[in-house]
């Protein structure tokens, strides 16, 4: 199976890498130093036309923005809140619903089961266009919505009437995001950005032509943002359908298989980016029930606006960070994906910091791009701490949901999110804007309290994360979802790779290993006839107690198929094995063999009778009787 791209094992590695493709313990600072380099470029050759691809597509968000901004304060108070709530909800939900797509691609592109890249990407879009019929009533009734949240009415009714205008642009994510992410998980990145800036540029003169014009004013700028989200998603399925032929087998009923397990794991990727992405959104709806809803609302969408840019490029660095660990967990490599997330953690502080300072040495001129209101810019000014501290924070918090998509733990920073941001940090906001009458400031300073929290949470989580059983459990994961069933016996410690199929003829007197057929009815017994020695053969020094292989594994091995077969690769204590189910030849040479008869039945018997025996010694510290 050939190794994702990226994770090649280069010549000038050899002193950092070991034989299993993994990395070597890292010890002295010039071997971190060159795993730092070597990671850093893994990164931004993923990260780099992401961070730009999603910067575009931010782009026409904010040129729509600002577009409208130069019409008038209560225009932009309204574009920004059909923008900054309503379609953030919408967006968040979609994005978060895609992102399940995120963690089975990449694990199974790292697992070399690309053929299933597309039946996950329909699947996915299945899914969202389902979400999309039952967000419908939100932007239906966007105006009732709006005003029950308490938001003035000289502000909730062209706000409504401009998210009505948007509702095109939702259902174009149901296309979009699926074949991003299935592009993403390949690392086929260039194309995504320059399909972003095309329609960042077409965003401009669409804007231009109809404000500027043809005079539409706020109804030209939602109808370029529907026209240039559709142009993307086009665009995006053209390229899938067109010149990815790997991962792209054509329409299948496959989608509709197992979709429910699909749907559990995209509802958690959902609640755990939504409690993020609605959290920012929550404190813009709480400022239009301060006194001076409009000034209030208008300068929080501006460093929101500003902060956004920022968000963009870590949600890049997202992306890749998550295409770099579900890629490793799928190889099996458990260091290569602990070192990656410590780098990039490392690296979006220092980026972190360097927005910070930019903010506040720029702060009195941050709001000329939006408005040209004196009123405004001073209430941008005053927000401008809050708004840095916010981009320094939100510089680690993105790469760590990366990390956690690309592992597949979004329950778990579902929980953390919800208890950070609902729980402490919106309640703490509350009190601190309207009871202690801190206004936006108390307001945005008590929802920074609980990113902060989070954050140290999250570290927390990763500091105490077990690689090599996050590698079990995405074998697992691929065994299950992946097409084929792979069961898994590691040793302590150490990393599991994929077994080259080439070897699994030789017979050594060192060594054992277990590989069990599909079933599928394709899958014969080999052929006594066949050259390939494939007797069942236990050297009397084997040790059960050096492989580490739990009940569990023993299980789910034994119970795939009963034409099975053992065969001997290396038992050399303190490297792992990953034993991985034949693709259905069945015999060496590519012939098959059509004997179906009790020869596969007694075959797969003896193979469970061996196995349970060497549970059996196992679990009796390596005695029998």
């Amino acid at each position: 199976m050939e190794a994702a791209p990226l994770l090649d094992r280069k010549s000038d590695d050899l002193q950092l890498i070991g034989e299993d493709g993994d990395y070597l313990p890292i010890r002295g600072l010039k071997p971190w130093w060159r795993v730092f380099c070597i990671e850093t470029a893994k990164l931004w050759r993923i990260g780099g036309p992401i961070a730009f691809q999603i910067l575009c597509q931010y782009g026409t968000n904010s040129v729509a923005t600002m577009f409208v901004g130069h019409l008038g304060d209560i225009e932009l108070s309204a574009f920004s809140i059909a923008l900054s709530v309503v379609c953030t909800f919408s967006f968040g939900l979609m994005l978060g619903m895609g992102s399940a797509l995120e963690t089975l691609c990449g694990q199974a592109f790292g697992a070399g089961q690309v053929h299933m890249l597309g039946v996950y990407m329909q699947r996915s879009t299945i899914i969202l266009f389902a979400t999309c019929v039952l967000l419908l009533p939100l932007y239906l009734f966007a105006t009732p919505i709006l005003k029950l949240l308490g938001q003035k009415d000289d502000i909730a009714n062209p706000a409504g009437v401009f998210t009505l205008m948007v509702l095109p642009q939702l259902f174009s994510l149901a296309v979009s995001f699926p074949t991003q992410k299935f592009l993403q998980a390949q690392s086929k990145v260039a194309v995504l950005a320059w399909i972003a800036f095309l329609a960042l540029v077409s965003q401009v003169f669409l804007c231009w032509l109809f404000i500027n014009v043809f005079d539409w004013r706020a109804t030209g700028a939602a109808v370029a943002f529907d026209l240039t989200s559709w142009i993307t998603a086009f665009a995006q399925f053209v390229y899938v359908v067109g010149w990815c032929k790997d991962g792209w087998k054509g329409f299948s009923w496959s989608a509709f298989k197992d979709i429910w397990a699909f749907v559990r794991l995209s509802l958690a990727s959902a609640i755990m980016l939504c409690l993020e992405i609605w959290y920012m959104m929550s404190i813009i709806v709480l400022a239009g029930n301060l006194d001076n809803a409009v000034t209030a609302v208008g300068s929080l969408s501006i460093c929101m606006n500003i902060d956004g840019w920022e968000t963009m490029v870590f949600i890049g660095v997202n992306a890749a960070i998550s295409v770099r660990v579900s890629n490793e967990l799928g190889l099996g490599r458990p260091r290569a994906t602990k070192y990656s997330v410590y780098v990039t953690v490392f690296q979006s502080l220092l980026i972190g910091i360097l927005c910070m300072i930019i903010v506040l040495a720029t702060r009195n001129h941050l709001g000329l791009l939006y408005t040209n209101s004196e009123t405004m810019l001073r209430a941008v000014s005053r927000l401008s701490i809050l708004l840095g501290i916010t981009m320094l924070l939100n510089s680690v918090q993105p790469v760590i949901s990366g990390v956690a998509i690309g592992g597949g733990w979004q329950a778990l920073v579902a929980y953390i999110n919800l208890a950070c941001y609902y729980v402490f940090g919106l309640p703490l906001g509350y009190v601190l804007g309207y009871v202690a009458n801190f206004g936006v400031m108390g307001l945005w300073g008590g929802m920074i309290a609980g990113i902060g929290l989070q954050t140290l949470l999250l570290m927390l989580v990763l500091y105490k994360t077990n690689w090599n059983k996050e590698v079990e459990q995405t074998t697992e994961r691929m065994r299950k979802w992946g097409g084929k069933d792979i069961c898994t016996a590691t040793t302590t410690g150490e990393s599991v790779y994929h077994h080259n199929r080439k070897n699994t003829t030789t017979t050594t007197s060192k060594s054992l290993n277990l590989h069990f057929a599909t079933r599928s009815d394709r899958v014969q017994p080999p052929s006594p006839r066949s050259k390939t020695n494939t007797s069942s053969t236990l050297h009397p020094n084997y040790g059960p107690k050096k492989t580490g292989m739990s009940h569990r594994h023993y299980k789910n091995c034994s119970s795939t198929s009963n034409r099975s077969k053992i065969s001997h690769p290396n038992k050399d204590e303190g490297r792992s094995r990953k034993v991985q189910q034949e693709d259905g030849n069945g015999v060496q040479g590519g012939k098959k063999d059509n004997n179906n008869g009790n020869h596969g039945v007694w075959h797969g018997v003896l193979n469970s009778i061996i196995v349970y025996a060497l549970d059996y010694v196992n679990m009796n510290g390596g005695k029998v009787g």
